[in-house]
């Protein structure tokens, strides 16, 4: 399984280009999971429900199935958070494994910038970070600069980075 990071500020895009890229990876036959990370506590389980109830009285961890999805809710109960490759090794087998956040782990990336948001460049101190997309000039990058609009282009740089050949879907 192959990790590759989408990596940004808030706001620069990053969830947007996800939305894109992931069926322009899908239609090249490639199996495609993601990872998101969050910065503060979120819940997915909503109050009156059972699995709620469940995860309230105790339960380390409470999975919720249905003939559509299953979702496994774990609670760490002040344990460390978990690493980026420990999480991964919960997926299912994908070719690809995007990323979202994780900006200070060791994954190569592709960054999404925008001179609009009005932050630094993550490239400079990312030695992990091998591209970027960007809405215009990225001055003084060396790294190649590609089109935030061109998901095409971001999807076969994304493959090819990852060494994934595109397949029948």
């Amino acid at each position: 399984m192959t990790l590759f990071g989408i990596a940004g500020w808030s706001g620069s895009g990053k969830t947007t280009l996800l939305a894109r890229l992931i069926p322009a990876l899908v239609a090249r036959g490639l199996t495609v999971s993601t990872i998101k990370h969050a910065h503060h506590a979120f819940d997915i389980d909503t109050p009156g429900k059972d699995s709620h109830t469940h995860r309230m009285a105790g339960a380390t961890e409470v999975l919720v199935g249905s003939a559509a999805r299953y979702a496994l809710i774990h609670e760490l109960r002040g344990a460390r958070e978990p690493t980026l490759e420990e999480l991964a090794a919960r997926l299912a087998p994908v070719d690809l494994v995007l990323v979202e956040g994780f900006k200070k782990e060791g994954h190569r990336k592709l960054e999404v910038w925008r001179a609009s948001v009005g932050k630094p460049p993550l490239w400079a101190d990312d030695p992990s970070v091998v591209a970027v997309a960007s809405d215009g000039p990225v001055p003084g990058c060396p790294l190649p600069v590609l089109p935030l609009d061109d998901v095409e282009a971001i999807a076969a740089f994304v493959a090819a980075a990852a060494g994934l050949r595109p397949r029948a879907a």
